[in-house]
């Protein structure tokens, strides 16, 4: 081996390295259009199987079809902006007018009552935390200036959401038109595999996200026919946070759990803690806990079953890997990435004993 042959060597590798240095710093700088295609394709893949009711059983004309589809779409989230713009309004004003030190002892009161209805602390140790003004060193500022951080951002998400209708629209339209770009890089001899694995994932990934909706949905009902029996205030908005939050695996419902049980017990501070707070966050409880029951043992099975066709402990343990390697993203993206994975091996690495135990069922 001659020192053309080694420098050339050198060169080349550099050349590569410097490239994919660049890709990735493209990539960074385009982050945000990466993410509005993303959310545009999972928009496009809830949205397909409305075009494809249109179409077939309506007859409607393919733009027609898509405009239609996307009024409807469009229309969803408008309600559901109208859901929450009363709430902003309202706790923007009580937030402008906010008494902090008020806010502060209304949060250590409900903390002593809690803490003296179940004997948690002995007398000591709560005259010892009142002493050292625990929970009067916490920031309570921050909430208004998180609110205003909010409206701040709400012209960079106009733009956002404006993007991520426009590039919907375009995917509804022609469903080709995120393959033809990624087939322009696959070799011709792959080119037929590549098209069935990408019809194949629309199709399992678009019931996947339709399913997802409904459990959502079903989460959703139960929370707010729980929430109005006990007259608790925002029913409808606390329903829905933490319906949303189950879009979170395992960690969300969690987290929906606790919002929904302060979210309640907030509401009737100044109340007696025994007659109304205690018995209200024990119905909020069992509400929280009949719609789990409900979630875990009907409606995941079905979505992952029926859906992505995958083991539900299959599932768990992709869930779990992805959260370890990339947080709390990784989880909500890990289903979908593994059924497309699964796919693309079903169809290039079909005889390889591993991929046939893993895709038998797709």
């Amino acid at each position: 081996m001659n020192s053309n042959t080694i420098s050339k060597g050198i060169l080349s590798a550099l050349g590569i390295v410097l490239s994919i240095t660049l890709l990735l710093f493209f990539l960074y700088k385009i982050q945000s259009v990466i993410v509005y295609i993303v959310i545009a394709a999972v928009i496009s893949l809830i949205g397909r199987p409305i075009v494809l009711f249109f179409k077939n059983k309506l007859k409607f004309k393919d733009t027609i079809a898509v405009i239609v589809t996307m009024v409807f779409l469009i229309g969803l989230l408008v309600s559901l902006v109208g859901l929450f713009i009363p709430l902003i309004v309202k706790q923007s004003h009580n937030l402008a007018l906010l008494d902090i030190e008020s806010l502060k002892i209304n949060i250590e009161n409900i903390y002593y009552e809690v803490t003296s209805y179940f004997k948690i602390e002995t007398e000591n140790v709560k005259e010892s935390i009142k002493e050292s003004h625990f929970l009067s060193k916490i920031d309570y500022s921050m909430i208004p200036d998180l609110l205003n951080t909010m409206i701040s951002g709400f012209g960079s998400f106009s733009i956002g959401l404006f993007s991520v209708l426009f590039i919907s629209f375009f995917f509804l339209k022609d469903s080709q038109l995120f393959e033809s770009s990624i087939l322009a890089f696959i070799p011709d001899s792959k080119e037929e595999r590549t098209k069935k694995s990408f019809s194949k994932i629309k199709d399992l990934l678009s019931r996947y996200f339709v399913g997802l909706i409904l459990q959502i949905s079903v989460l959703f009902l139960i929370y707010t026919i729980g929430l109005l029996i006990i007259g608790a205030e925002n029913a409808l908005v606390i329903a829905f946070l933490c319906a949303l939050l189950n879009l979170v695996p395992y960690v969300g419902p969690l987290i929906g759990g606790a919002l929904m049980i302060i979210l309640t017990m907030t509401n009737n501070l100044g109340q007696s803690f025994s007659d109304v707070i205690l018995p209200n966050t024990l119905y909020v409880l069992i509400v929280i806990g009949i719609g789990q029951l409900i979630d875990n043992f009907f409606s995941q099975p079905i979505i992952f079953s029926k859906s992505v066709k995958s083991h539900p402990l299959e599932i768990f343990l992709v869930i779990i890997i992805a959260g370890i390697l990339f947080g709390i993203v990784g989880m909500i993206i890990a289903v979908p990435t593994y059924t497309a994975i699964k796919v693309i091996l079903k169809e290039f690495l079909s005889d390889n004993k591993i991929v046939q135990k893993l895709t038998k069922d797709l």
